[in-house]
């Protein structure tokens, strides 16, 4: 008995369910390791300079502890970030929907058959691929961030600021204004809608190739049409994936590379005033966090949930 317990280590006298957990705990220890090294240091560390004045020393961070001042200056002392707050939010609510709509009827299409579908669900994910910010300022349009001035034909190919002209083009007056900046607002955005719908699209495919054949036949023997086996089969079936898409757009919306509040948070680091940027930082994930919150428990009303 000995000899084998030599041999064989000390996990051999182990059950074999403590021994698959061990190897578990081993197999993750790197990925624990680095989100305690690179993500909750951090992230406690910047929860400390939102309540002090820091600014870079040798060694390290350093500066007195200022209580709550910080956060009374991003409420009351920067004249930029309620303004940039209200446009990212308003941006959000107009933009989500469209996104999850546009990304599920192209789903929808993309899980038909026919020729050449590989080559479209390429197409539709290929900016999730390429999506840096350097590639998406100069396809945009917004050169002057990117450093491509040579840049400025290639750009001109996706404009899509074509709205106002085709009114006038047509004659069309009778639109109110606001009317007009809606219609134009969101023609304007289409490039920048469908570059967002690349991970909603790959989400919703999956959900649609998971509903069961026998949902289909026993539709069609029913004689249910197209249009009423979308809202009393499809819709139900991918109903958990519309709150997962949700989610995600609206987290990937307030921390795009051109949002104005993450602009803002920048642009104080650069400042040297890191204690008042994580204190903008701290509010705009508190913020984000309610709103995920709010949303997720009005949207769990209307989901459906397969019960076996």
């Amino acid at each position: 008995m000995k000899e084998k317990t030599k041999k064989g280590g000390f996990l051999k006298n182990l059950p074999y369910q403590k021994r698959k957990g061990l190897y578990g705990y081993a197999f993750i220890s790197l990925w624990l390791v680095g989100t305690i090294v690179f993500f909750l240091y951090p992230l406690v560390n910047s929860l400390l300079y939102s309540f002090r004045d820091v600014h870079p020393e040798t060694g390290g961070m350093t500066g007195p502890w200022v209580g709550l001042d910080n956060y009374k200056y991003v409420f009351t002392g920067d004249q930029y970030y309620a303004k940039y707050l209200g446009a990212v939010l308003l941006e959000t609510l107009w933009k989500t929907p469209l996104i999850l709509i546009f990304s599920l009827f192209i789903a929808v299409i993309l899980n038909q058959k026919f020729r050449g579908r590989t080559f479209a669900r390429a197409v539709f994910f290929l900016p999730v691929i390429i999506a840096t910010g350097p590639v998406y300022s100069i396809i945009s349009g917004n050169i002057s961030s990117s450093g491509a001035d040579s840049a400025g034909q290639f750009s001109t190919m996706f404009s899509t600021d074509l709205v106002g002209e085709l009114f006038q083009f047509i004659g069309i007056y009778g639109l109110t204004e606001n009317m007009q900046t809606i219609v134009e607002t969101v023609s304007n955005n289409i490039f920048s809608i469908v570059w967002n719908m690349g991970i909603q699209i790959l989400i919703f495919l999956a959900a649609l190739q998971n509903i069961p054949t026998s949902a289909k036949e026993a539709a069609q023997m029913e004689g249910a049409t197209a249009w009423e086996y979308f809202w009393k089969i499809t819709l139900p079936y991918v109903s958990p994936m519309i709150l997962a898409n949700l989610i995600f757009t609206i987290i990937d919306s307030f921390t795009a590379p051109d949002n104005l509040v993450m602009g803002r948070v920048l642009d104080l680091q650069h400042e040297w005033t890191f204690g008042r940027a994580a204190a903008m930082a701290w509010v705009y994930f508190a913020i984000v966090l309610v709103a995920v919150g709010i949303i997720t428990l009005i949207m769990n009303r209307f989901i459906y949930y397969e019960v076996d």
